[in-house]
């Protein structure tokens, strides 16, 4: 089997303009890799491919060596990928428990209640408020629900897309950490960040997209000793 979430050649048009072409990623597990690049260079439009929430035109994306074209998200999420979308989004009219009941739902109870508790050990912050109303919450403490979601999914690979959107960097500095325990336990991380220095400083490998497509991969100390090529996918 081989291991790793290995993006192959996918096409992706939404509205039926094509955005993305050709995209080849591969996520190691262990590892974070980072996806830079300028908003609208179709970074997002990515994770909700992978994730099955987006129809693929063509191309394939396989999970440890099995693919995981045209599976319904949730099937996906149950076969060991899990999604953190951009905007801090969770249940809102659910309260912090039944947001990670639900993210566990295919787990088994024993399993469960163990993926909750390792979730708010992560997230000690959250005991407290398990039965607030998720969308009555800080935008910092939504983006831990959502990151404690993932956690309870028991992922093999997690896809962060702008971890830190709209968020303090105090905020941030709290949640970065757990994307580096998760990966040192094993879980490949796909991180996508507008800081684009903290996603350097922590990534094992880095892409970077431009309209579509991807114009850089590599080690990220190469787009620390050239900025030239991040500042030109930028100003694309």
């Amino acid at each position: 089997m081989n291991a790793g979430l290995v993006v192959e050649g996918l096409n992706v048009a939404r509205n039926g303009k094509a955005v993305l072409h050709g995209i080849d990623v591969v996520i190691a597990p262990g590892k974070i890799t980072a996806l830079l690049g300028a908003n609208g260079a179709g970074k997002s439009s990515l994770v909700l491919a992978i994730a099955g929430a987006l129809p693929v035109n063509s191309g394939m994306v396989t999970l440890d060596g099995r693919s995981i074209m045209g599976l319904r998200p949730e099937a996906i999420r149950a076969g060991g990928l899990a999604a953190v979308p951009e905007g801090h989004q969770v249940l809102n009219e659910l309260s912090v428990e039944d947001n990670l009941r639900v993210a566990g739902s295919h787990l088994a109870r024993a399993e469960l209640k163990s993926a909750v508790d390792v979730a708010l050990g992560t997230f000690p912050e959250l005991r407290e408020r398990l039965q607030a109303r998720s969308g009555n919450l800080s935008g910092g403490q939504q983006q831990m629900v959502a990151l404690a979601q993932a956690i309870v999914a028991r992922p093999r690979y997690l896809l962060a897309d702008e971890l830190s959107f709209g968020l303090a960097p105090v905020v941030v500095a709290r949640l970065v950490p757990v994307l580096q325990d998760l990966a040192a336990q094993g879980v490949g991380v796909l991180l996508i960040e507008q800081f684009t220095d903290i996603a350097l400083k922590v990534a094992d490998a880095a892409y970077v997209m431009e309209r579509g497509k991807i114009c850089f991969a590599g080690a990220p100390q190469e787009l620390i000793n050239n900025p030239e090529i991040l500042h030109s996918a930028y100003l694309a």
